[in-house]
């Protein structure tokens, strides 16, 4: 079980949909262009995503968002994938600009795609599975 004091590590912990495609996707970007492995990442499925959503007073169920929590903070909706890119670095950190957009904005188009996600990306029947070399990045 992990508790609210893990998170205060310096890694980012990025909480995903197991099993939407898009989702993983997400995921499997992130791990490519992270070239300094600094995210952890947890399923929202699994027993430490369920219990940081718990630690963080987020749904257990029906949240449509990534959830990247670092230093004691969850970022939800749209700040999540622009507060990742902004630790990604590089030229990603870029796409942080957006967060010049007011959020009702940024946050209805984050929306209207997760309404959407399963019947345009897929879902899986099982959550993903990291290979072992990745495990370890995996909480």
């Amino acid at each position: 079980m992990m508790s609210k004091q893990t998170t205060s590590t310096t890694h980012p912990i990025l909480l995903f949909d197991g099993l939407c495609n898009l989702c993983n996707a997400f995921v499997q970007f992130t791990i490519r262009m992270d070239s300094e492995a600094i995210f952890r990442f947890a399923s929202l499925q699994s027993e430490v995503g369920r219990q940081l959503l718990r630690d963080f007073h987020l749904p257990l169920e029906d949240l449509k968002s990534v959830v990247l929590i670092h230093q004691d903070k969850a970022y939800t909706h749209s700040d999540a994938p622009l507060e990742a890119a902004r630790r990604l670095g590089g030229w990603w950190i870029l796409l942080y600009g957006f967060k010049i957009v007011p959020q009702f904005l940024r946050d209805s188009v984050y929306n209207w795609i997760a309404r959407n996600r399963y019947r345009w990306f897929g879902k899986e029947e099982s959550c993903w599975l990291p290979t072992p070399d990745l495990q370890k990045r995996f909480l």
